[in-house]
């Protein structure tokens, strides 16, 4: 959808192209699909809420980007949204797993590790971070999204990249399983 056919817009248009990628995005930014799910739920109202007064000053996909940052932002505010740490109970798992499955549960906890650094990034950075190297979005899209310039947007995406590198060299311990798998441990 392009901002130059703003009367040509519907929210069951809008939504249909946005939802994934807005739930992808949620997701990623708070690390709960659950949360994610309600965060582009309340999302989605604000767009069609919003919907009418579009005035196509952006494209849609930046305007929708930048309504779920806020929803996110808020949610993060709230004294509900705090981490919490959710105890692995190790006899879960299958005694010889199949290959698919042990592949997936090593990058589960690989992207466990990795998401808890990010999440531990600070809120401008993790949103630059996560817009720009998993959402794809430009510097110049992050910077529309977030309300800055693109100097600060770069700015922004520069130093949560600097950020992550340093936290991850400091919080977490890389090594090669017996089975020369890569894998990550949270130091605690």
């Amino acid at each position: 959808m392009t901002s130059s056919s703003t009367e040509a817009l519907s929210f069951e248009g809008v939504a249909q192209e946005m939802s994934n990628p807005l739930r992808n995005y949620l997701e990623r930014l708070v690390g709960n699909r659950a949360t994610a799910e309600d965060l582009l739920q309340e999302t989605l109202v604000k767009i069609a809420k919003g919907l009418p007064g579009f005035e196509g000053r952006s494209s849609v996909k930046t305007w929708a980007f930048s309504i779920a940052t806020r929803v996110a932002t808020d949610h993060f505010r709230r004294p509900t949204s705090k981490a919490r740490i959710v105890a692995f109970d190790e006899t879960a798992e299958p005694e010889a797993p199949d290959p698919d499955i042990r592949d997936r549960l090593v990058i589960d906890e690989m992207s466990a590790c990795v998401r808890g650094v990010i999440d531990g990034l600070p809120g401008d950075y993790r949103t630059a971070l996560v817009l720009h190297d998993l959402e794809g979005l430009t510097a110049a899209q992050v910077a529309e999204v977030a309300g800055c310039s693109l100097a600060n947007a770069k700015v922004r995406i520069h130093r949560a990249r600097r950020r992550l590198k340093q936290a991850l060299e400091n919080e977490c311990t890389f090594y090669r399983d017996d089975d020369n798998v890569f894998r990550c441990d949270r130091n605690q």
